[in-house]
C-alpha cells in the first residue's frame, strides 16, 4: 500500500480508503489510485486485514483420507457448495490413513488458524485438540466418528447398506459369498463387515474366515486378493466389496478371467453405467455427506453447542443385465 502511495502520490489512508471501498475519496482520484493498483500488481492480504481486526482468516480444513479417491472428491465439491458462497475457502489435505501424519496436518492448521476442520478420521484420539477447541475450534467428523472430544459427526448407514448388498446376494442363490475390506481398524469396515455377517446369521449361513480378505487398500491389491480367493480350493460364488477402490480390483479380475460371478460393492461408482460386468452397489448422495457436515460446521461457528449425529441413509442399484439367481446357473450347468 506504501508503494501504491509513493506511485500515485496520496496518502496511505486514500490508498487504504479505495483497497477497502470506503467513502472519503473524489472518484477521480479513486480511479486513478485503482489504476495505480493495476500497475503495480497490488492485492490486498484479506488474512493481515482479519487478523489486525481481530478475527481469524475465513477458511476450513478438510483432512481426508485419499485425495485420488473420487468418493473424497465428491464429498469436497459438497462442502465447498455450503463454504464458497459464505467466503470461507477449503484448505484440503490427505492423512493417507495414517494417524501421525493426520495429527501433524491438524496442529499445523491450528497454527494457521483456520476458523474449524471438517475431518475423517484416521487416529483414534482426538483429545489433542481440545485446547484448540477452547480457543474457539470447530471441529465436526466426517465419515467416521472420532474420539476424545465432543464434536458433530455425519456418517453413512454402513451396518444396514452392508447387510442390504449381502442380503441381496444371498437372494440370488449364493451361500459362499467372499468379502474383501480394509483392516477393522477403520469404523467403516467394521460396520460393514458387521452388516456382512448379520446378514448370513439372518440366513443361518454360516461365517467362513477363508472368504474373508481384510487388508486390501488399492484395487491393484483387490484383485490380486480377487484371483487367491477364486483360485482356492472351494472357491466363492459372489463377492461383496467393501469399497469402490475394491469394487474396481474384483471386477477387473472377473473381467481378466472372463468369468460372470455376481458382485455387490459397497460406494457409488461414477462409470457403473458402463460397466460390462453387472453390479449391485450401495449408493447414497456422496455431496449430501459434504453439505451436511458444512452446514453442521456453520452452525457451530454462528454458536450452536450441543453435538449432533446425522446419518445419511443408503440405496441399492443393480448396474448392467438382471442378475440370474446362482441355482438356477447351477442347474443349466
Amino acid at each position: 500500500m506504501r508503494d501504491v502511495a509513493r506511485e500515485a502520490g496520496v496518502a496511505l489512508k486514500t490508498v487504504s480508503r479505495v483497497v477497502n471501498n470506503e467513502t472519503g475519496v473524489s472518484p477521480k482520484t479513486a480511479e486513478h489510485v485503482t489504476m495505480v493498483i493495476h500497475r503495480l500488481g497490488f492485492r490486498r492480504n484479506d488474512m493481515a486485514s482479519k487478523l489486525r481486526a481481530g478475527r481469524s482468516a475465513a477458511s476450513v480444513g478438510l483432512i481426508i483420507e485419499d485425495l485420488g479417491n473420487p468418493f473424497y472428491t465428491t464429498i469436497a465439491r459438497g462442502i465447498e457448495t455450503v463454504t464458497y458462497p459464505r467466503e470461507q475457502f477449503l484448505v484440503t489435505a490427505s492423512s493417507e490413513e495414517s494417524a501421525e501424519r493426520e495429527r501433524a496436518i491438524l496442529l499445523e492448521l491450528c497454527q494457521r488458524r483456520v476458523n474449524g476442520m471438517i475431518i475423517v478420521p484416521t487416529g483414534l484420539d482426538h483429545s489433542f485438540l481440545q485446547p484448540e477447541i477452547e480457543l474457539g475450534l470447530e471441529v465436526v467428523f466426517l465419515d467416521r466418528p472420532g474420539a476424545g472430544i465432543s464434536a458433530d459427526t455425519v456418517l453413512l448407514d454402513n451396518l444396514a447398506g452392508a447387510m442390504s448388498a449381502t442380503e441381496h446376494l444371498l437372494s440370488l442363490g449364493h451361500r459362499r459369498i467372499a468379502v474383501l475390506g480394509h483392516d477393522e481398524t477403520i469404523w467403516t469396515m467394521r460396520e460393514r463387515h458387521a452388516g456382512y455377517r448379520a446378514a448370513l446369521t439372518r440366513a443361518g449361513v454360516a461365517y467362513d474366515e477363508s472368504l474373508v480378505m481384510l487388508g486390501p487398500l488399492t484395487p491393484d491389491e483387490a484383485q490380486r486378493a480377487t484371483a487367491e480367493l477364486l483360485d482356492g480350493a472351494n472357491p466363492p460364488t459372489a463377492f461383496f466389496a467393501c469399497n469402490n477402490r475394491m469394487t474396481v480390483g474384483v471386477l477387473s479380475e472377473l473381467r481378466h478371467r472372463q468369468e460372470s460371478i455376481d458382485v455387490a460393492g459397497f460406494d457409488p461408482i461414477e462409470t457403473a453405467t458402463l460397466f460390462s460386468h453387472p453390479v449391485t452397489l450401495v449408493t447414497y448422495d456422496a455431496a449430501e455427506l459434504g453439505r451436511r457436515a458444512a452446514h453442521l460446521l456453520v452452525e457451530r461457528l454462528e454458536g450452536r453447542r450441543t453435538p449432533q449425529q446425522v446419518v445419511i441413509p443408503t440405496t441399492l442399484v443393480t448396474y448392467g443385465r438382471a442378475a440370474e439367481p446362482a441355482a438356477k446357473r447351477r442347474r443349466r450347468a
